[in-house]
């Protein structure tokens, strides 16, 4: 078997709309785990929220990996070891917390299971928590609270005023951290230079394995450069315009089990 070790992101990708992995998908996908492929679960979700897919899929009795933060954390499902950790620099948390405070936005991030903010009613966290199948729980003080290694922070609000505060933090900050948009109401709050072909890097030299060996699957701005690190690249129908041109191969959407597609065509060999 050519590819060895096969990356799916989640959302839009392995998942559908629902936020499941259908029957069919999964069960493909343990089927090219029991050929001896290994699987990795590379999302921008924090580690509990990609917990339930692993799971499911069996990642634990299979050797298979979770790329957690976009690239922040690299964990074995196997024996539970955080292999790899990249995190903010606590002496930005004030100033983090201030532009979401001044501006109206929530700040939030992760706690073992629990996603905290100072208001975990807020409609937008209340999404991140559905999207991650994680609670979410309000804290009095947002600083008194993360004193523990953070992997990614997110400020939550309306479309239009975020748009505004993006360009302002980013300038700030732009030698000490990355800055971005995942949602028009998600601005993400991330280490410098986390990537997810970055961090795969990693993953493969602790395997032994070549990028040639590797095939991902995505749909997403923040898959496109694992899916160009990747012998091959593998966009869903549903991919933005930029992750299709740049894929070597369009398989199915993610409503149509378009990660077992691609799977039995080039893994199992079902074509």
């Amino acid at each position: 078997m050519k590819y060895k070790i096969l990356v799916l992101d989640l959302d839009g990708t392995l998942t559908n709309k629902k936020k499941e992995i259908t029957e069919h998908t999964r069960e493909t996908l343990i089927r090219a785990q029991e050929a001896g492929v290994k699987i990795v679960l590379a999302s921008g979700r924090p580690t509990y929220g990609i917990m339930p897919l692993a799971r499911q899929l069996e990642l634990d009795k299979y050797e298979g990996y979770i790329l957690a933060y976009n690239g922040g954390q690299i964990i074995d499902c196997k024996t539970g070891e955080l292999m790899y950790e990249n995190v903010l620099d606590p002496a930005v948390y004030p100033y983090l917390y201030e532009c979401a405070k001044s501006n109206g936005f929530q700040i939030l991030s992760y706690k073992d299971e629990y996603i905290i903010s100072e208001n975990a009613d807020d409609q937008y966290v209340q999404h991140e928590a559905f999207l991650n199948r994680m609670p979410s729980k309000t804290v009095e003080n947002f600083l008194d609270v993360i004193n523990f290694p953070v992997a990614k922070c997110l400020i939550v609000g309306d479309p239009e005023p975020l748009a505004q505060l993006e360009p302002v933090m980013k300038k700030e900050l732009e030698s000490k951290m990355n800055v971005f948009r995942s949602e028009p109401f998600f601005l993400e709050l991330v280490p410098k230079g986390i990537d997810k072909a970055r961090c795969l890097a990693v993953l493969l030299e602790e395997l032994g394995m070549t990028p040639d060996e590797m095939m991902a699957c995505g749909d997403g701005f923040n898959d496109l450069s694992m899916i160009e690190y990747a012998g091959l690249g593998v966009a869903m129908a549903n991919a933005q315009e930029v992750v299709r041109q740049a894929a070597n191969y369009i398989t199915l959407s993610n409503e149509e089990d378009g990660v077992a597609h691609a799977v039995e065509k080039f893994m199992l060999n079902a074509e």
